[in-house]
């Protein structure tokens, strides 16, 4: 059983640790009950993942705590290995989300937490959430590319969903 990277399991949750870089980001994709259950299907299958440009295998649909999800996005001419196990999920009448963290041989260390909400007033919220740092010798050495790279991934993750929902 791989174990993941990084210490802090679970900190995307709340207060993100000290010593990495830090990512929020959030956008309303969508309004509705049907807008909200078309989001979190597609969350918990990869599919935001997959729109954002990257070869996505999980070990089990949906996911859960425990699944394995292996992906590959190519940046220019060169494709990256980045496997991650999901660290937290759940799904609930107005939430669903999940964190993955990062595996051996995965570019960067640390966490990433997906989650879409349904809010009182009915708009569908989906909310990114990470920190990470270099976890190979390419990005700590490609350090200002490395944060280009997953400014860009960001906003495609969030434009995923946009598309999901018809916003």
């Amino acid at each position: 059983m791989l174990t993941v990277t990084y210490p802090e399991v679970g900190a995307t949750a709340g207060e993100l640790p000290a010593g990495y870089h830090h990512l929020r980001a959030e956008r309303i994709v969508g309004h509705g009950r049907e807008a909200f259950e078309r989001a979190a299907d597609d969350l918990l299958s990869g599919a935001v993942q997959r729109r954002a440009g990257a070869t996505v295998r999980l070990s089990e649909v949906p996911l859960r705590k425990g699944t394995h999800v292996q992906m590959r996005l190519r940046v220019g001419p060169l494709t990256f290995k980045i496997p991650c196990v999901v660290v937290w999920a759940e799904r609930t009448a107005e939430s669903c989300g999940f964190a993955y963290g990062t595996l051996p041989g995965h570019p960067e260390r640390g966490e990433e937490r997906f989650e879409v909400r349904l809010t009182p007033s009915g708009e569908v919220a989906f909310s990114i959430v990470a920190f990470s740092s270099p976890g190979r010798w390419f990005t700590r050495l490609g350090g200002p590319v490395a944060r280009r790279v997953q400014r860009k991934t960001t906003e495609r993750y969030l434009e995923a969903l946009d598309r999901t929902t018809g916003h």
